[in-house]
């Protein structure tokens, strides 16, 4: 009994008989009022989250220290993970896994791990089978990727057209359910510890390439270097040697998942919002439980809530061009929106906040009452057309990069799927859409893009972060000299024709 208390919520035991009076009166309220929509209000102006820190973990050194190696290893009961995949591959549930992590050698006992993802887990497959729905190994109807049995890799090898690593590894192996180190993983420090945080940090979460390629995952560590380097907001992340079990040990990519510590570092009064795969940001009205497809609340729950975010989504949607030209600055910060653009461009990212994933943030400042846009998930940049155009929007057309194709026979995920099947142009976001249409945003992106371009590329910062990322993993277990070379290669060259191809555009040079 102690245990199970002990796995309750502090807060929740500390309120418990406020609670149930709550619960007993919204049950009569219920029975009697069925026919009446009940919408979540807050009615406190607070900033104060309300979250209680009852351990904070000293690492040995700092994790996210990207200029050294570290060692994670992972250890749970077997019997559990098959539960755990049992869930998902029956149910597509991501149940959590109480486990033991040591990190840089300091333990941390009884964490809770996940399975992450959402396209990258389509090819993940269990006695080589995926699950419904899935593409990995042997998509629907029992053909492998490109006619091979067993899910090898289509004649020719495992790279598609388009640049470096293909489409995040479309055509290798894919992920394995009985080769737990290789698989995407959130790891949260509280799940069965309550009030616990390492370094500060609730979350992180283990990094592989889009869709389930590749290993070292070179280009999200080139992408965040490059945009930490810039002074833009950027996860931190590591390189580390990753053991689950008795498993051979491999080379990963750690990367801060941003939580509630990852709000506090954007600025010092602000709610963050996280945007679901599921999202369409559209207006659904003013019930706010309509909207829990598409945004989750990171920080400040019970004192802050979805208002914020519906009212951007509602006036984007309904603002004629001429409101959007003269007021997004009331909702948006501009200048900070013009430079997400442009990363997103600079970097080829095919699943930005446009892309199928949805994947970005908003953060609401609550002083100047304006949002920014947040990067998250890079693990699709620097991929496709190094000659894609500036003020296009990348994106993924019928669920690719422009100029990709998918191996004969190969299958995309449900959700990458372009709405009614076939065509391009799937993904979108209207923000993102009417910014780029607007003529009167073109000086501000302009000159958000030569800047970032000065930095990114002319300057050296992209070569010199793919240098640095090689120098640290070659010092890690697990390290895949042969394949991160091959890797390495490949980004260094789609690198190269990215600046030369920029240098020479009307919105480089000005004109």
């Amino acid at each position: 009994m102690t245990t199970l208390k002990h796995r309750i919520p502090v807060r929740i035991r500390h309120y418990w008989k406020l609670l149930a009076t709550c619960a007993a009166v919204l049950l009569a309220l219920t029975v009697v009022f069925t026919t009446v929509r009940v919408a979540p209000l807050v009615t406190s102006a607070s900033d104060d989250s309300g979250d209680q820190i009852t351990q904070n973990i000293e690492g040995t050194k700092d994790l996210f220290d990207s200029s050294v190696g570290h060692s994670l290893e992972l250890t749970f009961r077997d019997a559990d993970y098959q539960r755990l995949l049992d869930s998902y591959f029956k149910d597509g549930e991501k149940d959590w896994l109480e486990a033991d992590l040591t990190v840089d050698g300091v333990t941390v006992p009884s964490v809770g791990i996940r399975l992450k993802g959402n396209s990258t887990l389509g090819q993940l497959t269990r006695d080589g089978k995926a699950r419904e729905g899935g593409f990995g190994g042997r998509p629907r109807g029992g053909a492998a990727p490109g006619g091979a049995p067993g899910g090898a890799a289509p004649a020719g090898g495992d790279q598609m057209p388009g640049g470096f690593g293909g489409f995040g590894g479309f055509g290798g192996g894919g992920l394995k359910a009985e080769e737990p180190e290789t698989l995407p993983w959130l790891i949260r420090f509280d799940e069965f510890v309550d009030g616990r945080r390492y370094e500060g940090h609730r979350e992180v979460t283990m990094r592989v390439a889009g869709m389930g390629g590749g290993k070292t995952v070179l280009n999200e560590a080139v992408s965040l270097n490059v945009l930490a380097a810039a002074g833009e907001t950027a996860q931190r992340y590591a390189y580390t040697s990753f053991t689950v079990n008795d498993r051979p040990t491999t080379a990963r990519l750690v990367v801060e998942h941003p939580d509630e510590n990852f709000a506090d570092r954007i600025g010092t009064s602000g709610v963050l919002y996280k945007s679901l795969a599921t999202s369409q940001f559209t207006d659904q009205g003013d019930d706010q439980t309509d909207y829990a497809d598409d945004f989750k609340q990171i920080n400040l729950k019970g004192s802050q809530d979805l208002q914020p975010v519906i009212d951007l989504v509602r006036w984007v949607n309904k603002s004629s061009d001429t409101e959007f030209d003269e007021h997004l600055g009331d909702y948006v910060d501009v200048q900070s929106f013009a430079r997400y653009v442009a990363e997103q461009n600079l970097l080829l990212n095919s699943d930005d906040m446009a892309g199928p994933g949805r994947n970005y943030y908003l953060y609401y400042d609550l002083t100047t009452r304006r949002f920014k846009v947040v990067g998250w998930d890079y693990n699709l940049t620097l991929n496709g057309n190094a000659e894609q155009d500036p003020t296009a929007s990348v994106s993924m057309g019928g669920g690719l990069p422009d100029g990709m194709k998918l191996p004969e026979g190969m299958q995309l995920p449900e959700e990458m799927q372009p709405p009614g099947g076939g065509g391009r142009g799937f993904g979108g976001n209207k923000l993102k859409e009417r910014f780029l249409a607007s003529t009167a945003f073109k000086k501000v992106y302009q000159e958000a893009y030569q800047e970032l371009y000065q930095k990114v590329y002319a300057g050296g910062a992209a070569t010199e972060a793919l240098d640095s990322a090689l120098k640290v993993l070659a010092t890690v277990d697990g390290y895949d000299r042969a394949g991160t070379a091959t890797e390495a290669d490949q980004l260094r060259t789609l690198i190269q024709q990215r600046t030369k191809f920029l240098a020479g555009t009307a919105t480089v040079k000005g004109s």
